[in-house]
């Protein structure tokens, strides 16, 4: 087992080309999938998985705290006592600029009504999910969430 890491968490590891976000035990994680939700606990199978653009919650510490992350995709590795998760691209929803986000769904949404069936649709849809994920972020985040 991993040091500091107890029977009800295991090592968590969130990572981007940009540094580490997050390295300790922990309690749970959910992660969008390329199949769907994923939602990960201490003695979770083994699992390699894609990862789409979404929030990311994991929960830490004595008093269980969530934590949210944007992640634009990447792999989520999981193994007995370690979960890693490699973004291409992770921020903490507090780090968000949401003025930012808004203008790229904006952006995302006027390219996808020009309806333009090729290439750059489906890039056009790429970005308004990571745009609506970063925003989605954002919210779960701010002064009127739950934490």
């Amino acid at each position: 087992m991993a040091i500091g890491v107890t029977e009800n968490t295991f090592q968590l590891n969130i990572v981007s080309a940009e540094g580490t976000l997050f390295s300790g035990p922990a309690h749970a994680l959910a992660v969008s999938g390329a199949d769907g939700e994923l939602g990960i606990r201490p003695g979770h199978s083994p699992l390699l998985s894609k990862i789409k653009p979404g929030v990311t919650v994991f929960v830490t510490g004595e008093k269980q705290e969530e934590q949210v992350l944007y992640v634009s995709g990447g792999l989520v590795e999981v193994q007995p006592n370690v979960v890693t998760v490699l973004a291409d691209t992770a921020l903490h929803g507090k780090d968000i600029d949401r003025a930012r986000a808004e203008e790229a769904k904006r952006a995302a949404l006027e390219n996808i009504n020009k309806g333009d069936m090729d290439a750059n649709f489906a890039q056009a849809q790429l970005e308004l999910a990571k745009a609506i994920a970063q925003l989605r972020a954002v919210e779960l985040t701010g002064p009127h969430s739950r934490h």
